[in-house]
């Protein structure tokens, strides 16, 4: 069962409390205040794992608390901390508050890590308390509660190339064929009811991750046939392969009006996924003796201004045209790819000692308003970091807005 939507409610460990206790030893009359301090209690990180594919474990399992640290005890022996729990999750997850709606962390890459609540301080015993002129301190504190938060997860599946087009276009086929994904396939709509990933393999161990989707139908944005609620798990691929069956059974939208009806549908959901490089592919070329359908497809694009001559015509069935299409492909994935860095490489080379960047948009001078908005980020910072007892390198720490 795929479910890539969940809501869990995760809460550290309680700190453990600190001990009030006298140190009893024999010819030692008035030994003193011996009593240890609590243990922490453990915390909560969430985790981008590869072994993980869906949310369903989250969706059985909706409580994840960690353990409370141990009470302290006499002769000063502090009590054992809890262990923090880590929940695994597919990458590609978007970790939102569910109170306020905020994201607070994604998870896109494997291996990703993230505190995200805290467990409490142990209490500290009394003979934290001594003093020259209180010797006998009978108080000692208790452990601090763990923070808490309800988190509303979304998965965003990873992938290079994103399939899309109408009902029975043919893409789960292809899938099969280009990798050893194994989807259903059937003569009838909606075969395809939930996203499925393939890995294609190209020669000198050269692979891209390809995402097919459930078809999309005309005002799917408006809910009919599965609506386009699947679109999100293509937002993040770098580039489009739009299926069109050339061979239409009667009855359904010829080549060029399913052309216009899925890049509609990319429109009215994202502009930026519609933005994507897009490889416009013909199939099912096997159920006729000539090209004819494909020229035409090619005349009509063209007549819309879209550049047609890189059209590639295939056929899911017998494989004609599938060696093409693969190297294309990966041409394609390697550009985009290329692009990213350059993008990087330029984000790198901006000014590190702008306070504002990633606040204010490129060339945009700051105002009172978003100084404060960067003193109180500053603030929220210090706060989050502020009581930390651990020196934890790999994960990121959101820990500064839970309750």
């Amino acid at each position: 069962m795929f479910i890539d939507r969940a809501e869990i409610y995760v809460r550290g460990g309680n700190g453990g409390h600190g001990c009030m206790s006298f140190r009893r030893e024999r010819f030692i009359p008035k030994g003193g205040p011996d009593g240890g301090d609590g243990g922490r209690g453990g915390s909560v990180y969430l985790v981008a794992d590869e072994s993980v594919a869906t949310l369903l474990d989250m969706a059985g399992h909706h409580h994840w608390v960690a353990e409370n640290g141990k009470p302290g005890k006499g002769k000063n022996m502090t009590g054992r901390s809890g262990k923090d729990l880590v929940i695994r999750l597919p990458p590609g997850t978007l970790v939102y508050d569910r109170d306020n709606g905020r994201l607070l962390k994604d998870l896109d890459a494997p291996g990703k890590k993230v505190r995200i609540v805290r467990g409490g301080r142990g209490g500290r015993g009394n003979a934290h308390f001594a003093t020259a002129r209180h010797q006998a301190p009978r108080y000692c504190q208790p452990g601090e509660e763990g923070q808490e938060r309800r988190l509303r997860l979304e998965l965003k599946l990873i992938a290079d190339v994103g399939l899309v087009g109408l009902p029975n276009a043919g893409k789960s086929t292809l899938l099969s064929r280009l990798t050893k994904a194994r989807p259903k396939i059937a003569d009838y709509p909606f075969t395809t009811l939930e996203p499925q990933l393939g890995i294609v393999e190209m020669p000198g161990y050269q692979r891209f991750v390809m995402a097919d989707i459930p078809g999309l139908i005309e005002g799917a944005h408006e809910g009919h046939g599965l609506g386009d609620d699947f679109l999100r798990h293509i937002e993040r691929t770098r580039m489009i392969l739009h299926l069109i069956d050339v061979h239409p059974l009667p009855g359904q939208a010829r080549p060029i009006e399913a052309y216009r009806i899925i890049r509609n549908e990319l429109r009215k959901y994202s502009e930026a996924l519609a933005a994507k490089p897009e490889l416009i592919v013909a199939n099912k070329i096997d159920l006729a003796e000539n090209n004819d359908a494909v020229d035409q497809l090619r005349d009509e694009l063209e007549a819309l201004g879209i550049a047609a001559e890189e059209v590639i015509a295939i056929s899911g069935v017998t494989g004609s045209g599938l060696e093409r299409l693969g190297y294309r492909l990966w041409e394609m994935v390697e550009a985009a790819k290329a692009r990213e860095r350059v993008a990087a490489s330029a984000l790198a080379v901006k000014s590190k000692d702008d306070p504002f960047r990633g606040i204010l948009p490129d060339g945009e001078e700051p105002d009172e308003a978003d100084f404060e908005e960067l003193l109180s980020t500053n603030e929220e910072s210090s706060e989050a970091a502020q009581g930390d007892f651990e020196d934890n390198e790999t994960a990121d720490d959101l820990t500064g807005g839970a309750s």
